[in-house]
């Protein structure tokens, strides 16, 4: 596999001359709960602004996610001033500073790494407790909290908030449309929980992709995203099934894992906007 650099010419080059554009960004304010829909994103060192800055963990700091806690999913969470405010059926709204920094400090476990935190507000763990039926605590990663990405990913050793992995995960509609002929009930695009959509290409055109470039912030797509259970949650209900993972099984898995959408990386600051163009610098060969 390698890459190379493609004149403007060859790659406005295809059947139907396609144009990739940004079609959606999404922000995630508190780590597997509900997403937010933007117009346009701040990328700042760990990611979007405000993207998973908080997250719910068990009692002993163990993070949770929609793989335990499905009903996470019906935790809508929207930015009202300088608050969070969150959602969910049945409950009262709940708010949380966009910034915190007057709990407890505490040490929090997400994918092997231990990352410091400080504990939040206690209303707020009162009502994850009632959506959750469980002791939970809900905790904030401040600036200076430091939680590098793996050195495969960023050899530069960029820091990053509480996402599993990379500040950005990118799908494509078409990719989407595709799974959806194949599924005799299709699923919206939130049970893949992106933070960049991008509109007017063919199905799994990302895949090919390796450098792009969108309002002028460069970007590096640096593997598939390989996807779990998270994806057969309901966002709406919090139910979990089996599709689309049993479908996407049947035609986008490599090895043991099911592969939907790409995981990138940002090589610079900037903003996104709903409408960019998205430019593609160069592309990997698959032999």
């Amino acid at each position: 596999m390698f890459s190379k650099r493609l004149s403007s010419w060859e790659l406005m080059q295809g059947p139907d001359m396609l144009l990739p554009t940004v079609s959606g960004l999404f922000i995630y304010p508190i780590k597997s709960c509900g997403g937010m829909a933007i117009e346009e994103g701040v990328i700042e060192e760990r990611g979007f602004r405000h993207d998973r800055r908080w997250m719910v963990t068990d009692e002993r700091g163990m993070f949770l996610t929609q793989r335990e806690e499905p009903r996470l999913a019906l935790a809508h969470a929207s930015i009202a001033g300088e608050d969070i405010e969150v959602t969910a059926k049945g409950l009262m709204p709940v708010r949380m500073p966009l910034h915190w920094a007057d709990g407890e400090s505490m040490s929090v476990e997400i994918w092997g790494q231990t990352v410091e935190a400080v504990r939040g507000p206690m209303e707020a763990e009162k009502w994850f407790k009632a959506l959750l039926g469980r002791t939970c605590r809900v905790v904030y990663m401040p600036d200076t909290s430091d939680r590098p990405m793996a050195v495969r990913d960023s050899p530069e050793g960029h820091r990053i908030a509480f996402s599993d992995a990379v500040p950005f995960l990118l799908i494509s509609e078409g990719s989407l449309d595709e799974l959806n002929r194949r599924l005799d009930s299709p699923v919206p695009m939130n049970r893949f929980r992106p933070n960049i959509v991008v509109g007017g290409v063919e199905p799994h055109a990302e895949d090919r992709w390796k450098d792009v470039r969108i309002g002028g912030v460069k970007f590096e797509v640096l593997r598939p995203c390989s996807r779990c259970t998270t994806t057969t949650v309901d966002q709406d209900t919090g139910i979990r099934g089996v599709e689309p993972l049993r479908t996407l099984s049947t035609y986008r898995r490599r090895g043991t894992k099911v592969m939907f959408g790409q995981n990138v990386i940002h090589r610079g600051l900037g903003m996104v906007r709903i409408g960019n163009e998205l430019e593609v610098l160069s592309v990997r060969d698959f032999e």
